[in-house]
């Protein structure tokens, strides 16, 4: 989470955003906007919700746009503007959209922070000028790894009939990162490469990780213990099920999912366990609560956010899934 002098650096509002050349509008209303790629997802929701309480603390109105491609998205920009907005929040669709989104914002004055996935350039670079709150998907990748390597020594797993389903959406530069983070603790802890079976998904829900891990589980039916590795809890859960459809019961599979999601929250509360074995709690509210803030003390201070800010995870299991998602509405 950003620190209190982050948040309140600068002079008096109204002299810094003088000096700024930005600030309330016309009618005195500070408006920020929220952009997401994907507004029927709960993370996205989530982000939505934490961003409204900001806007109730600090007295700004919020205005959530959902752009599920680059055409939506440039409208989104130009709608803020006509609505009179400062500035944006966004998670795009692609993150090489990352030029015309500052152009965009440029040419309508407004500020921009990205958050979850970072934007690029024409380069490949990311794009230093604008401020973005991410998470360090391989850091949260070989959490989930260490995660899962380490039940299975724990259940005594024989390493030689263990196999590892590395759901992969690799279009994703964090969903690459996270799964090939996965990877490579498993691998560091001792399990054969050759043990390591991709298995592309085209969408990221649960349907698009089962799709994607039956027919690689079908293929080897000589391992009878499999870790499930995927971007999100979504795609887990989605190896898990295709696993307990070719008859592999819950003692014999770890699924470790990423997003502490409602998804992740249902299996918990199951009465008996599933191979969904634990997930990464991350955190909607410092994405969507804290950039929001941040934001508005840009427009209204001056004040320019960090322009980097990674986010970590915690583990999230049957045991403790009730304490961390209490702490986290909080």
């Amino acid at each position: 989470m950003f620190s209190r002098r982050q948040f309140m650096a600068g002079t008096t509002a109204a002299t810094a955003a003088a000096l700024a050349g930005c600030g309330p509008s016309r009618d005195g209303r500070v408006r920020i906007g929220f952009v997401v790629k994907q507004p029927e997802e709960q993370w996205f929701q989530s982000e939505w919700r934490f961003a409204g309480m900001a806007a109730r603390d600090k007295g700004f109105e919020l205005i959530r746009i959902g752009a599920a491609d680059g055409d939506r998205v440039l409208t989104a920009i130009d709608n803020l503007a006509a609505k009179n907005a400062s500035g944006f929040v966004i998670c795009a669709p692609d993150p090489r959209l990352g030029t015309a989104i500052e152009q965009r914002a440029r040419v309508n004055d407004l500020k921009v922070m990205s958050v979850d996935d970072r934007l690029i350039g024409p380069d490949g670079k990311p794009i230093d000028s604008i401020p973005h709150v991410g998470i360090s998907a391989l850091a949260i990748g070989r959490m989930a790894g260490e995660t899962a390597i380490a039940e299975a020594r724990r259940r005594e797993w024989d390493i030689g009939r263990t196999g590892v389903l590395r759901i992969a959406y690799d279009s994703l530069e964090t969903g690459r990162d996270r799964t090939m983070g996965a990877r490579g603790a498993i691998i560091a802890a001792g399990l054969p490469p050759a043990h390591v079976f991709d298995a592309p998904q085209r969408t990221t829900d649960t349907e698009g990780g089962f799709t994607a891990a039956d027919p690689v589980l079908t293929r080897h039916p000589d391992l009878r213990h499999w870790i499930v590795t995927g971007l999100n809890d979504e795609a887990v859960l989605g190896g898990v099920r295709a696993a307990e459809g070719l008859g592999l019961r819950a003692d014999s599979v770890i699924g470790v999912g990423i997003g502490g999601s409602g998804t992740a929250e249902a299996e918990f509360a199951k009465r008996q366990p599933t191979g969904f074995f634990a997930s990464i709690l991350l955190s909607p509210r410092k994405h969507g609560y804290d950039t929001s803030v941040a934001m508005y003390e840009w427009i209204v201070r001056g004040s320019r956010p960090p322009s980097l800010v990674y986010t970590d995870g915690k583990l999230m299991t049957r045991d403790n899934y009730r304490r961390l998602l209490a702490e986290e509405a909080a």
